[in-house]
């Protein structure tokens, strides 16, 4: 058949997608539990863990395992509330923790590593690795951080070659790495297909800690294949595990909303959530499913509270990303963007942070050198839906008509993944 014909219908049902409602696979008895509870335990579980240890080393402060364990309670915290002040007094916990045992313990510097990447300062994360790497001891752990940190970086050489250091089929924690660099190159069915021999480890151990790990990564990788139902029932068995775990309420919400086009029950869910899970970007979710409904006053409401809440200093570089997509979406400091943009683009060279730069530059009117860093930096090097849909209205506002529409017979089928604003946006590249 013409490739025109083909793209033709795509783009049909595509649109047919944004306005109809998908067959429903989610029940609201299956969850409801989960969003009254009285109490999070798991708040309660780090509280008591942090005093217990806080009285300890308060009566042997050279105990610096105490401080880790000090540490580890108030990352549990940030886990669990979104609260970005856990995480950093989690931080100063474990620098201290590093300099009394001078930056020698490799256990020390993969924890304060480990904070490091959740705040998104992976460069610093790669140098404490570096740090412990070099000593030699627990190698094996070290190389598998430092390949996440790699992979973070754009280094994707030098990632590949520590995961060839750690090569282990029957070892979970390579396993779920296989399935990440298979994601990163766009073998979506090998991810899932590593992640599924990692969820059977995971199993097996009864380990509940890596179990939810496994069920919520897996749910997210369902959802990219379209295959929601298997999803939807992944982020069921999280919350078996973890009641209050936001994250899986979150992932179902996003299926409430893109796959079954019901944004009041979506926003239901959310409500729920942030009553103690406080991340900023729950506020831009919650903007984008008002759009969705046409409620403009209840949107700008949430897109306050998340500006009000970023001015924290605390957040350093983690939301630069959300930042540039929501100065570019609403068309307001657009030279901000780009700065922004700049700097993710320095801080982490990968294709997702040139295609923030090629994006900024677009939407402040630059086509030319959109379509610059675009050719060069993005395309054929991600494939990510959001990067590939930003790609082809550049191409489209070059007036490269068919390489836009190549592109868009790639991203037709990540409706659901980019939600149904989105997705109508790409119907009409």
């Amino acid at each position: 058949m013409n490739s025109k014909y083909i793209l033709a219908i795509c783009t049909l049902l595509l649109l047919s997608s944004c306005n109809t409602k998908n067959e429903q696979v989610t029940d609201s008895n299956d969850y409801n539990n989960y969003l009254e509870l009285a109490e999070n335990k798991t708040v309660q579980h780090a509280e008591s863990n942090k005093a217990f240890w806080t009285g300890k080393y308060e009566k042997s402060p050279k105990q610096f395992p105490y401080l880790s364990k000090i540490a580890s309670s108030y990352s549990h915290l940030f886990a669990a509330t979104g609260n970005i002040e856990y995480l950093k007094q989690a931080e100063a916990n474990l620098i201290k923790v590093n300099e009394m045992t001078q930056y020698k313990n490799p256990g020390s510097l993969m924890g304060l590593a480990g904070n490091y990447i959740s705040q998104h300062k992976f460069k610093e994360a790669l140098e404490m690795l570096t740090k412990a790497e070099l000593i030699g001891d627990h190698l094996s752990d070290i190389q598998k951080m430092i390949f996440d940190v790699q992979l973070e970086l754009g280094n994707y050489d030098m990632a590949k070659m520590y995961l060839e250091k750690i090569e282990n089929m029957s070892d979970f924690d390579y396993l779920i790495r296989l399935a990440k660099w298979n994601d990163h190159q766009g073998n979506l069915d090998a991810a899932i297909k590593y992640l599924e021999k990692a969820k059977m480890i995971a199993k097996s151990s009864k380990q509940k800690g890596i179990m939810h790990w496994t069920y919520t990564n897996l749910a997210d990788f369902y959802g990219h294949a379209g295959r929601i139902d298997e999803s939807y029932n992944l982020f069921l068995k999280a919350l078996e595990i973890d009641p209050d775990d936001a994250y899986s309420k979150k992932g179902i919400a996003w299926i409430v909303y893109s796959y079954e086009k019901n944004p009041d029950e979506a926003l239901r869910i959310l409500n729920t959530v942030t009553q103690t899970y406080h991340a900023p970007d729950y506020y831009l979710l919650k903007a984008q499913i008002y759009e969705f409904k046409g409620d403009e006053a209840a949107k700008e409401k949430q897109l306050t509270l998340y500006k009000k809440a970023v001015q924290n200093e605390s957040y350093g570089a983690m939301y630069n990303k959300y930042n540039v997509l929501l100065y570019t979406a609403e068309n307001e400091n657009l030279e901000e963007a780009i700065a922004i943009a700049k700097v993710e683009v320095d801080h982490r060279p990968t294709p997702q942070s040139y295609d923030l730069l090629a994006w900024s530059y677009y939407k402040n009117g630059n086509v030319k050198e959109a379509l610059k860093i675009t050719e060069a930096h993005v395309v054929g090097h991600t494939f990510e839906p959001m990067a590939l849909y930003h790609s082809a209205e550049i191409y489209k506002a070059a007036g490269m008509a068919e390489e836009a529409n190549a592109i868009k017979k790639d991203i037709v089928e990540s409706s659901y993944e980019l939600g149904p604003i989105v997705a109508e946006k790409v119907s009409k590249i």
